[in-house]
């Protein structure tokens, strides 16, 4: 019996973080697990590399394009390494033999379908999600997964394919789970997404927008847009467009995030039903990963390394804790303290501690070979748990399963603890031998269920068990006699980090950014207030009273500082959704405003050496509670200076040091 699984293709504009990793790690379990119940498993992973993103990037960089890719694409590959993934293929969207034309052999089913057609379209375009959005999609005229950037308005002729046509048999499919996409949750969210029903969707670029990427057949003007180019690695990973790719396909599963759902309901079903080509059987979707509570975010600087964490945790603890801490299919939490508690106390104390007291009592005391022995109560305890787990990761519910596994390995500790053999060994040899005879097998099934979340801790004690790595072993008992080798430890724990404790304060809860006043206007019923329009990476709305101290020309264009994740609040019937930053002198005649020259609208404003962690929305009086003034050409938070991302100090103008900002 065959097995596919994939997940989605990275987009190669940077090296792989941690986000990525949860997506890969679940694949990877669900690979491994499917390969040792004895399925023919094929696991396919790779990269996405066309796009302007990629082209633009590269001559900033002064690389061509394929030289920018290659370097980002390499370092994915590497991260499958480095996390111990078990994928089959590595598919790149750059492959000219391997990819291409299974691309190219696709559109040209679809054309002559007749479901490609060409027409002129002025469309918002997002350039972090390199595709075109509908109003609908907006939230406040930003993209809602890149509301820093701005939304260019772009018009065309580009080919369009007839997702409409398909609409409703894709959304019959999803209903009745002929698509089945879990968990439930997201299955609804999709079919609320679509009530309306699906619509066309643009198929490619003109050159002049997008240079780099897969000719349209017969248009040497079009390039093929994401859509044709980067869904259809499931098919040429596999082989398509030659026949063998049908030993594999459909695939079984699909793992892709919260944000590609859409696409991989929507739009890759619609390009298969007008190919006649079958349709994946399942979709399951995972949330997004935070760190310490936080969006991994360049600018907030927490997009942490996979080589660091890899070093510090090993590649078992990584995937240990992604699996165990977040729940299937929300959004979780990164956390190097988390992840520590996790290690030391579940895999060093609970297994870990297990598989040494069995192994090093057995060959101290029965010369290293498996003791006669029968099995105990506990054996159908640990079969009911087999059962449980085998069920839960069918489901894909990975960390529930893996919940299962850790209360077997608990059970063991306890059976081990109440049968005392370090005291019975000496005074009745027979008992002790018949608890490390049911240990033995216990633990001998731990590894089993173990493997395909820690292979390489699984790999070590496979070796000392003498045993090999298959699901049919579990609940087969080692014989008496079996031989096992010296007992060495799996996990050894983690020291936690004696640095200085980060500094975490109120200001770390301050959502501060550089703004750049757009408009400024007069509040229609307040003679001292004005109503300004700021660009903070998103357009936003202030009401501010700074009519008796900046003429309206002294304020637009105008680099200022803006807090942007105060409460909303309402100033004569006006709301302002956000506040500037201000010194003010004792006297209240001067307000001098905090300003920067270089840096640009959207850059993260902090203080040297604290971190921000802001909170989602801040009281005025949480605001108050945190003390800066001005300084000499700087403005000082507990003596530590106001910088940007970039590095420029922040300053105010017209008032004195020592004044207080408010």
């Amino acid at each position: 019996m065959k097995f596919y699984i994939t997940t989605t293709i990275p987009y190669a504009n940077a090296p792989p973080h941690i986000g990525f990793a949860l997506e890969i790690i679940q694949a990877d379990v669900l690979a491994r697990w499917n390969r040792i119940r004895g399925k023919d498993v094929f696991f396919l992973t790779g990269t996405d590399e066309h796009g302007t993103k990629n082209y633009q990037t590269a001559k900033k960089e002064g690389l061509s394009p394929r030289e920018f890719v290659d370097k980002n694409s390499e370092k994915f590959r590497e991260l499958t390494k480095k996390l111990s993934i078990s994928n089959n293929y590595f598919i790149r969207t750059t492959d000219k033999e391997t990819h291409w034309p299974g691309v190219v052999k696709l559109w040209s089913i679809l054309a002559e379908k007749g479901d490609i057609y060409k027409k002129k379209y002025t469309g918002n375009y997002c350039k972090g999600c390199e595709r075109f959005i509908t109003d609908k999609e907006l939230v406040g005229g930003k993209c809602p997964n890149h509301p820093s950037l701005k939304i260019e308005h772009i018009s065309e002729e580009n080919y369009f394919f007839r997702l409409s046509k398909y609409s409703e048999k894709i959304k019959k499919m999803v209903e009745t789970d002929k698509l089945k996409i879990i968990p439930t949750k997201w299955k609804n969210d999709f079919l609320a997404l679509i009530k309306d029903g699906l619509t066309d969707v643009s198929f490619s670029r003109d050159k002049e927008h997008l240079p780099w990427g897969i000719p349209v057949p017969g248009d040497d003007e079009q390039v093929m847009y994401v859509w044709c180019d980067a869904l259809t690695n499931y098919l040429t990973g596999i082989g398509y467009p030659d026949e063998k790719y049908k030993k594999y396909w459909p695939a079984d599963i699909h793992a892709v995030g919260k944000d590609m759902l859409r696409f991989h309901a929507g739009i890759w079903p619609g390009m298969l039903l007008s190919a006649g080509i079958d349709l994946p059987k399942k979709i399951i979707v995972h949330g997004f990963l935070t760190v310490n509570g936080q969006k991994i975010s360049k600018s907030l600087g927490n997009a942490i390394s996979i080589d660091y964490l890899v070093d510090k945790y090993t590649s078992d603890g990584i995937r240990y804790f992604l699996i165990r801490e977040i729940p299937f299919g929300d959004d979780g939490d990164f956390s190097e303290n988390a992840l520590v508690e996790r290690y030391n106390n579940e895999l060093a104390n609970n297994f870990g501690n297990f598989a040494q007291r069995t192994i090093s009592f057995i060959w101290k005391n029965f010369g290293g070979k498996v003791p006669e022995g029968s099995p105990s109560q506990i054996t159908s305890a640990i079969k009911d748990k087999i059962v449980k787990t085998e069920k839960l990761w069918e489901e894909s519910k990975l960390r529930e399963g893996l919940e299962e596994i850790l209360s077997t390995s608990a059970l063991g500790n306890e059976y081990f603890q109440k049968e005392e053999p370090w005291k019975t060994v000496k005074e009745d040899k027979e008992k002790a031998a018949s608890c490390l005879y049911n240990c033995v097998q216990i633990l001998k099934d731990l590894c089993i269920l173990f493997y395909p979340v820690i292979p390489s801790s699984c790999d070590k004690l496979a070796k000392q068990l003498n045993i090999k790595i298959d699901w049919k072993l579990l609940g087969k008992d080692l014989k008496p006699g079996h031989e096992i080798g010296k007992p060495e430890i799996l996990f050894k724990k983690i020291e936690k980090s004696k640095e200085p404790a980060e500094e975490v304060d109120e200001f770390s809860e301050l959502d501060l950014r550089v703004a750049e006043v757009l408009e400024v206007k007069d509040h229609p019923d307040a003679d001292k207030l004005y109503i300004m329009k700021i660009d903070c990476g998103e357009e936003r709305q202030i009401v501010s009273g700074l009519k008796d101290t900046y003429t309206k020309e002294e304020l637009k264009g105008k680099n200022i500082v803006v807090l942007v994740n105060l409460e909303p609040a309402m100033f004569r019937g006006v709301q302002s959704n956000a506040m500037l930053l201000a010194g003010e002198e004792r006297n209240g005649e001067e307000v001098g405003l905090l300003f920067v020259e270089d840096s640009k609208p959207g850059e993260k404003v902090t203080a040297e050496g604290i971190k921000p962690k802001p909170k989602s929305k801040l009281t005025f009086k949480e605001f108050q509670k945190v003390k800066m003034k001005v300084g000499k050409d700087c403005v000082l938070y507990k003596q530590k200076r106001l910088v940007t991302e970039s590095g420029e100090t922040i300053k105010v103008e017209k008032v004195n040091e020592g004044v207080d900002i408010c």
